[in-house]
């Protein structure tokens, strides 16, 4: 099951130092595009960077293991830009 919640450098750092990530975790109704994208959107809502995870339940903790990837607005417009996990590092140093 894919989940998403939205965070910020201090939430980011957490998750790379190994603790599970906290906030408000906002899953699609369905697997529908629009539904993600919805998703997504309103997990936006909480912070620059929305990190995608796959989870097996929805109360499950979120841990660097589980992130799919990150969705970062980087320059405060709205769009979220796509990264790998393995850009985690290169994401922190975008944010203020």
């Amino acid at each position: 099951m894919r989940v998403y919640l939205g965070t910020d450098a201090a939430g980011l750092r957490a998750l790379l130092a190994g603790e599970p990530l906290t906030g408000e975790r906002v899953a699609p109704e369905s697997d529908d595009e629009q539904d993600e994208f919805d998703a997504l959107s309103t997990a936006a809502d909480d912070g620059p960077v929305v990190v995608t995870a796959e989870v097996e339940q929805p109360d499950d903790a979120v841990t660097l293991d589980l992130v799919a990837a990150l969705h970062v607005d980087a320059d405060g417009t709205g769009d979220l830009a796509w990264y790998g996990v393995q850009e985690l590092q290169a994401v922190i140093a975008l944010l203020p």
